[in-house]
């Protein structure tokens, strides 16, 4: 069994100055090549109370580890929700959708109750519908989801625009009835409409994004 100074030990060891830097740019306090944290988490395997100890020193490396070893159907929804209002990593936040929010038992819940806070809430709440939209989107209202981020992706923060640009476009390629609103929509709103994208990617504009991914679900070619 790992303790807490074992872990942290090693993360400083994993510590790479450059990749801080790079990681910085991004919004990432951390320089740890996610590889090696994902190495590390292997080796711990499954240590719930490490992971609630690692979480509570607040490292974001350190919180990284702490989502691949945790147990995630152990927290309860008031336990999420003090540990996301204290995340402030993007990367992190992704991790901890993916590997703790996800797998446990109160994404549907945190869902509702995220998606209409500020930036990385606001981010996890989409991600969470995003989520619903592509797997399973019985119960779902659609329509009022297309009237929302109309009403609101422009004006979003950084963060959460992302992710409710990610659900239109994910509405328009998996909803073909909603695809003709949801393009008129992106079109509308123009965002990300000069996004770099590199060669081969598929750029972050919603109208260019779904087409490209129902032509690729399709097999169509393009013109």
């Amino acid at each position: 069994m790992s303790t807490v100074k074992d872990v942290l030990r090693e993360l400083v060891a994993l510590e790479d100055p450059k990749m801080r830097e790079a990681n910085e740019c991004r919004g990432d306090d951390h320089g740890v090549n996610l590889t090696h944290l994902r190495a590390l988490a292997k080796r711990l395997k499954t240590q719930h109370e490490l992971a609630l100890q690692l979480w509570a020193t607040g490292d974001t490396a350190a919180r990284l580890v702490a989502t691949l070893v945790c147990r995630p159907k152990a927290f309860s929804a008031a336990e999420l929700d003090t540990m996301i209002s204290d995340i402030r990593s993007p990367k992190l936040l992704d991790w901890f959708i993916v590997n703790v929010v996800k797998p446990g038992r109160h994404a549907e819940e945190l869902r509702l109750g995220w998606k209409d806070g500020d930036d990385l809430v606001g981010r996890a709440g989409w991600s969470l519908t995003t989520e619903r939209v592509v797997r399973n989107a019985e119960g779902l209202d659609l329509d009022a989801l297309l009237d929302q981020i109309e009403k609101e992706l422009r004006k979003a923060p950084a963060q959460k625009q992302w992710a409710m640009n990610h659900c239109l476009a994910e509405i328009g390629i998996h909803h073909p009835k909603l695809r003709t609103r949801a393009i008129g929509i992106g079109e509308r709103l123009a965002v990300f409409i000069d996004y770099p994208a590199s060669p081969g990617c598929t750029p972050p504009y919603a109208p260019m994004w779904i087409a490209e991914m129902v032509r690729r679900r399709e097999g169509t070619r393009g013109p």
